[in-house]
């Protein structure tokens, strides 16, 4: 099967369709041709609207496109929807917080932290199973 993204005229994806490997183009079946403009135009013809083809797998555009993520034109590339405002997107298009992720992922052998930004404050929170609250300071974990 290929799949494709729908884009508004803003480059946001409205939605993601899936299309039949038996599709005709001018170059032999859909299934065969990854990235084939054939299969976008198959989309606008039968759908309407502007389509990319999306790799589900992630062997082309970066990745897997959804809901309301954006098409970057000038890189070929699907980029998803930025998950706080303060992030940023580094060099290969990821989004990454003004704080380093945790290298730290537990308090003890046997207690895992569910580790979750905290935008209001611009940090990593941590809590344990038992409720214990935490919050990273870049080398370690603090017990609120």
């Amino acid at each position: 099967m290929a799949h494709f993204a729908e884009l508004n005229g803003s480059n946001i994806v409205l939605r993601v369709c899936v299309v039949g490997n038996d599709i005709p183009t001018d170059i032999g079946p859909l299934g065969s041709n990854d990235m084939h403009v054939d299969g976008e135009t198959w989309c606008t013809n039968f759908f309407g609207g502007t389509w990319k083809q999306t790799s589900y797998n992630a062997k082309f555009r970066k990745q897997f496109a959804g809901t309301g993520f954006s098409y970057d034109s000038g890189k070929d590339k699907f980029i998803s929807p930025k998950p706080y405002p303060s992030w940023a997107l580094d060099p290969s298009d990821n989004w990454l917080a003004p704080v380093t992720y945790p290298n730290i992922t537990q308090i003890s052998e046997a207690e895992d932290l569910a580790i979750d930004w905290d935008e209001d404050n611009l940090r990593w929170t941590g809590i344990k199973a038992s409720g214990e609250n935490y919050i990273w300071s870049g080398s370690a974990w603090s017990q609120v």
